[in-house]
């Protein structure tokens, strides 16, 4: 919603003008990678963005100061049914072409109108996001992400402190590695829960490091020692405006990598936690397939929470 003195500065330029008239948007938050509300990670959907203007948007996902927000554009059945459901996803910066809580997020609402296969249209392409009905009664939602794009490696020594750790932190017995499946993520894997807990990133010089040739510009930070009996690893996503609580796109690259590197078997389900040290945990379900070389059918899933709607008003 708008703030109150936006509201008013609102409300005293529309009664001046008779010509400008109040545009008002449904939107819808949403819980995504739990079941439970007020957990896991935030996102405010507009389920019909129709009339908005980029600039619009990217002033209403500054509005909402989440992560991300997300603007439906419907087109016609036949339209949708062929390309799939025009999404765009905007961070309170700028648009980015993929984000995984956003697409599963955004999926949960549009299962409602669309069915239990519901194709979006994103910045990357078509990504599919499929329901199952679990015995429990809860709707499990699993996103087919691209496949995986393996980049350069790291040096530990060079890392560690970027991180606030020290390299024997760090496990080096697997690469630190620039994974894409359609967002680039840097993976790295720490020895420990003592380790993760002490993360504290050095962003000056983690920006200075990167703009030296590597485009690439995040961590995803995990460890094999986890909270939660049955889960397979603990993870957490730093950035310089706010820790990530839960992060669908980060988790395929996670996985590709864990199963090219063969920590995980090809077609292996396992689970990841994250976000418990913002206390807002969620868990990621993840698998990937290996063909020879090639890593491909990286798969992302969760449950998502309808937790407020509402309208904002223009």
């Amino acid at each position: 919603m708008l703030s109150r003195r936006e509201f008013h500065a609102l409300s005293a330029l529309t009664s001046m003008s008779a010509n400008a008239p109040v545009r008002t948007f449904a939107f819808e938050w949403w819980d995504v990678f739990t079941t439970q509300p007020l957990t896991g990670n935030q996102l405010a959907v507009f389920p019909d963005a129709s009339g908005l203007t980029d600039a619009d948007m990217q002033r209403i996902a500054r509005e909402m100061n989440l992560s991300e927000t997300t603007f439906v554009l419907p087109r016609d059945k036949a339209t949708e049914a062929n390309q799939g459901v025009k999404v765009r996803i905007f961070t309170r910066e700028q648009e980015i072409p993929f984000g995984g809580h956003p697409a599963l997020g955004t999926a949960c609402l549009l299962r409602e109108r669309v069915g239990d296969l519901v194709k979006l249209d994103l910045g990357v392409g078509p990504v599919p996001v499929s329901f199952t009905k679990q015995p429990s009664g809860l709707v499990f939602g699993d996103m087919l992400q691209a496949d995986p794009v393996f980049a350069e490696s790291h040096e530990p020594a060079r890392i560690a402190p970027l991180l606030g750790l020290w390299v024997e932190d760090l496990d080096t017995s697997l690469p630190i590695q620039n994974v894409s499946t359609g967002r680039p993520n840097l993976i790295v894997m720490l020895r420990s829960l003592d380790a993760i807990r002490r993360l504290k990133v050095n962003w000056s010089e983690a920006r200075a490091y990167f703009a030296s040739g590597d485009t690439q510009r995040g961590f995803y930070v995990m460890t094999r020692e986890v909270e939660t009996p049955g889960v397979f690893l603990h993870a957490r996503k730093p950035s310089a405006a706010q820790e990530d609580p839960a992060t669908g796109s980060a988790a395929g690259c996670a996985i590709a990598w864990l199963v090219r590197h063969g920590l995980v078997e090809s077609g292996q389900r396992v689970r990841f936690e994250q976000g418990i040290e913002m206390k807002r945990p969620g868990e990621l379900h993840v698998s990937a397939v290996k063909s020879g070389d090639r890593i491909h059918e990286v798969r992302v899933g969760g449950y998502c929470v309808r937790v407020m709607q509402g309208h904002l008003t223009l």
